[in-house]
């Protein structure tokens, strides 16, 4: 699932090499942390963040049908 946060970022960033992407695991979840350049933040989040709520969704559809709980933070 990080690889498909990573993948889904840097298409949408101008500044693909200042993407990170960090996976770590937080009491009953496991938490997706994506890192952007400055610049880029506004391009990941989106008008009303609509493009973080599209990603945080498809990461949740691939979590689901692995039965694991995930959530994305974007730094």
């Amino acid at each position: 699932m990080e690889e498909l946060v990573e993948i889904l970022a840097k298409a949408l960033v101008d500044q693909p090499e200042k993407v990170a992407v960090s996976m770590f695991k937080r009491e009953n979840s496991y938490v997706i942390e994506l890192k952007v350049a400055p610049e880029d933040m506004g391009k990941v989040i989106g008008r009303q963040g609509k493009i973080a709520k599209a990603i945080r969704t498809v990461v949740k559809a691939a979590a689901t049908k692995k039965n694991k709980k995930v959530v994305v933070e974007i730094v």
